[in-house]
C-alpha cells in the first residue's frame, strides 16, 4: 500500500529493546499482542513473535497516512470506525505474497498428467494467487496438456484475500526478470514483449488471461460462495500462517468444492495428514480427495438437490 507521508516526528526508541534502531512510534508488546489478535479473527493469520519487526514497519505506513501518533490509535481507530477500506489496507500490510512463475515446478507436470486423463471441462481453483504468478503457470500447464483447442473451455478461478495483489494478477504485466527462467518455447507461446515505452516487460497473452477469473476471497470466511466444483485446488505455503484449528476448518470447506478423486496441491513444507481424513497423501505435497469423501459429498450435493427440487 502506498501511502502519503505524514508530517515528520522525533525518532523515539521503544523502551524494553535494546539493540532496535531507533523508530518513528512507540511499539509495545502489548500493541503487538493487539494486531496479533485482529489479524487471526480477520484473516485468520498466527503472526509469531520473530514477525513483530515485520508488523511494525508495514503498519507504521499506516499511522504516517492517516497522521496518528500511536499504534494505539490507530488500533482503537480500526475497530471503533469499522472502516472496510482501512481493515483491507491493515490485511494487505501483514499478507506475505512471495511468489514466482512454475514455483515448485515439480507440482505442474502431476497437474498435467491429472488433467490430461479428467473429463472436460476442466476446472482449477488457485485460492492463494498472490500476483498471478501461480494461476498463469496453471493456465500454461493446462493449455500444454489439453491442447489450446480443449483448454479454451477450462477455467482457473485466482482468488486471494489482498486486493492490490490480485489487481496486479489481472494486469498480467510482469518484468522480463520474473519470466527470464521460463522456456524460449513458453515465452514465445505464452507472452508479448514488451516496446518502446514497454521495453523490458512481458504481457500474458490474451487467451491465457481470459482463461483466469480473479477475485477476492478470505479462506477463513464461513462461506466461500463458490457454486461449482474444482478437479484440482493449489492452496500452497498459505496454510503455514493458520493455526491447526484454522488448517482444519479451511481444510473442510475445501471438501464440497473437490470433485470425486480430485487433487489437492500443498505447499513444500506444509503437512496436511495430521489435520483431515478427508485428503490423503499421494505424494510430494500432493492429496487426494479420499473415496469416503467423495462420497459423503456426492450424498450430501444429492440430498441439497432433492430438497431444493432439482433433478439429480
Amino acid at each position: 500500500m502506498m501511502a502519503t507521508r505524514a508530517q515528520s516526528r522525533p525518532e523515539r526508541a521503544e523502551p524494553g529493546r535494546s539493540g532496535e534502531q531507533a523508530r518513528d512510534f512507540e511499539f509495545t508488546s502489548a500493541d503487538f499482542a493487539r494486531i496479533r489478535e485482529l489479524i487471526h479473527r480477520s484473516a485468520g493469520i498466527s503472526l509469531s513473535d520473530h514477525k513483530r519487526d515485520m508488523a511494525y514497519s508495514r503498519l507504521a505506513r499506516r499511522l504516517r497516512a492517516r497522521g496518528l501518533d500511536s499504534f494505539r490509535q490507530y488500533l482503537d481507530m480500526l475497530e471503533a470506525d469499522n472502516d472496510p477500506a482501512e481493515w483491507e489496507a491493515f490485511t494487505n500490510a501483514l499478507t506475505t505474497n512471495l511468489t514466482a512463475f512454475f514455483r515448485e515446478a515439480h507440482h505442474f507436470p502431476i497437474l498435467a498428467d491429472f488433467v490430461a486423463r479428467r473429463p472436460a471441462p476442466v476446472s482449477v481453483w488457485c485460492s492463494a494467487a498472490s500476483t498471478g504468478e501461480e494461476p498463469y503457470s496453471i493456465a500454461m500447464t493446462l493449455i500444454e496438456a489439453l491442447g489450446d483447442q480443449a483448454a479454451r473451455q477450462a477455467t482457473v478461478l485466482a482468488t486471494d484475500i489482498d486486493t492490490q495483489v490480485l489487481a496486479k494478477g489481472e494486469a498480467g504485466t510482469y518484468q522480463f526478470d520474473q519470466v527470464k527462467h521460463l522456456s524460449p518455447e513458453r515465452l514465445k507461446r505464452f507472452f508479448l514483449k514488451g516496446t518502446g515505452a514497454h521495453a523490458g516487460m512481458v504481457k500474458v497473452r490474451p487467451e491465457v488471461r481470459a482463461m483466469i477469473r480473479f477475485e477476492q476471497l478470505n479462506l477463513t470466511d464461513r462461506d466461500y460462495r463458490l457454486n461449482t466444483q474444482f478437479d484440482a485446488i493449489f492452496c500452497r505455503n498459505v496454510m503455514i500462517y493458520f493455526d491447526k484449528p484454522t488448517q482444519g476448518q479451511v481444510l473442510s470447506r475445501f471438501e464440497p468444492l473437490v470433485k470425486p478423486g480430485g487433487l489437492l496441491f500443498a505447499g513444500h513444507s506444509e503437512n496436511f495428514t495430521y489435520v483431515t481424513q478427508a485428503f490423503r497423501l499421494r505424494g510430494q505435497t500432493v492429496y487426494e480427495l479420499t473415496r469416503d469423501a467423495g462420497a459423503a459429498t456426492a450424498a450430501g450435493r444429492a440430498a441439497q438437490r432433492a430438497t431444493s427440487g432439482v433433478p439429480a
